[in-house]
């Protein structure tokens, strides 16, 4: 790609561009009508050269906020100008949405990552401060006219990630950029530099200046990647996991001698990759299209990549030459709840991601499919509306290299979902509850509302999950009995 001429390379960005090549032609018409310079630039240009329609239109520009402002104030149905303070005026007409920034020559205060927003008047200065240089091409338009100062196209054809400026100075005006570049790694699979892999590891620390929202933010897009492992791997080694996701790289445990324990961050990493593998739609042999998980599932591949976190805390070797991780998935859902809270993740996120994590493990108690269907009812009942997910996490979490044993587990969990799907489609599993609502309790008991009756209705939830639907007589029949016992503890 590389080694095209100019002329040819623009042709190329300009079919691909074509859904939106009308909008592009018409503003840098209007901008050079008043005698400024407009150009697209960015993500955009480099989608364009990737052989991908770009969904957003990015504009840098000479003419001022308020030069930008008349302009699109006749050209758009609708703008804004949220970003007046950044140089940036947005606009619409019809589907199409632009943000137009004036020309940037910021400085950046580097205790705290805030610039001093200074405009300038130079394309290729504007260039200059963006964070790789495959962000870093333009196509100045109408012409339009491919600009490339910093050999972005070059380093787009050998999918090598560098800065425009050198990278020690880049990362210290914006360590976000450090989080940036490991996504890009995982969404365009692409390498980055020697030099952008030393300064992240010597600049590592400066990470802390930045917010814990900016960072999740980061990291939830490197996750939701199709490939998202090079991209954590690249945060681990150079550090970065070591300030924003400690959790991670604490997974590289030391492997004894006598390799009683496989490698736990290696296996987190496989686990995910398995479960992004599972997304979508799945059928189970002997049952058919079941449920999926649409991908990309940020709880799923959260739990996944989180799920052994309490290994290290637990790991201890026995006097038989055994490891062990007693309750590793309990001491790992509390370490999940504290880093995603920290992370500054939704609550719902939180909870569902850490709720998983703490199930992992179960079904490894169901062995040879000897679960009653009691056993059954609790594992659907505690997974709620994360069963779907559970299946595909605990699936993944099969790492094992011998083939019987792999066919022998995923076969033991087909079996599984098979008596899940009865038990669910005779008993309505999804709305189980107790056969005496609330009143009923009451009522039978002579009781008012309060913790009484809150036990009460937990005592007959736990009894519907053993015994299954046995009829609102037999549950009464329950109800007096647990409250006779009550009674007795009482006197």
């Amino acid at each position: 790609m590389s080694e095209l001429p100019y002329a040819e390379l623009q042709a190329r960005a300009v079919r691909h561009l074509a859904p939106v090549l009308g909008v592009l032609t018409d503003l840098g018409a209007r901008f050079a009508a008043q005698g400024h310079e407009l150009a697209l630039v960015g993500g955009p240009v480099r989608d364009a050269l990737l052989g991908r329609t770009p969904s957003d239109l990015d504009f840098t520009t000479s003419a001022s906020p308020e030069q930008t402002q008349a302009i699109l104030d006749e050209w758009a149905d609708a703008t804004w100008d949220m970003g007046r303070a950044f140089g940036t005026i947005g606009g619409q007409r019809g589907p199409d949405t632009v943000e137009i920034t004036t020309y940037r020559a910021d400085v950046y205060d580097r205790t705290s990552r805030k610039p001093e927003v200074m405009f300038g008047d130079s394309l290729v200065d504007d260039l200059r401060r963006r964070d790789f240089t495959v962000n870093a091409m333009a196509l100045r338009l109408p012409e339009p006219e491919f600009v490339d100062p910093f050999g972005g196209l070059a380093d787009l054809a050998s999918r090598i990630l560098r800065t425009p400026a050198p990278a020690v100075e880049s990362f210290a005006d914006d360590p976000l950029r450090m989080m940036r570049a490991a996504r890009f790694v995982a969404q365009l699979g692409f390498t980055a530099s020697a030099e952008v892999v030393a300064a992240m590891t010597a600049m590592a620390p400066s990470l802390e200046m930045i917010s814990a929202e900016r960072i999740r933010d980061e990291l939830s897009k490197l996750l939701l990647a199709d490939h998202p492992t090079p991209g954590l791997r690249l945060l681990v080694d150079t550090g970065l996991a070591a300030v924003m996701l400690p959790e991670l790289p604490a997974l590289q445990l030391e492997v004894d001698e006598h390799h009683r324990h496989k490698d736990v961050y290696e296996h987190s990493l496989t686990v995910l990759e398995q479960a992004i593998a599972l997304e979508g739609p799945r059928q189970v042999p002997g049952l058919g299209p079941v449920e999926p998980v649409p991908g990309p599932d940020l709880v799923l591949r959260l739990a996944a990549l989180l799920h052994d976190i309490g290994k290290p805390a637990t790991r201890r070797f026995e006097s038989g030459g055994g490891v062990s991780f007693h309750h590793h998935e309990m001491v790992g859902a509390k370490l999940t709840k504290k880093r995603l809270k920290a992370l500054r993740y939704p609550g719902d996120i939180v909870k569902d991601v850490s709720r998983l994590v703490e199930l992992h493990l179960r079904f490894h108690g169901y062995g040879g499919g000897e679960w009653t269907d009691s056993a059954v009812r609790r594992y659907v009942t505690d997974a709620g509306p994360l069963l779907s997910r559970l299946h595909l996490l605990t699936r993944s979490d099969s790492t094992t290299r011998n083939k019987r044993r792999a066919a022998a587990l995923a076969a033991s969990y087909d079996s599984l979902e098979r008596r899940i799907a009865a038990v669910q489609e005779a008993e309505e599993l999804a709305a189980v509850r107790p056969e005496l609502d609330g009143n009923q309790i009451a009522e039978t008991l002579g009781i008012t509302p309060g913790p009484l009756l809150g036990r009460a209705y937990k005592h007959l939830l736990e009894f519907r999950l053993d015994a299954g639907p046995v009829g609102p007589d037999a549950a009464r029949q329950e109800l007096l009995r647990w409250w006779a016992q009550q009674q007795q503890a009482q006197d």
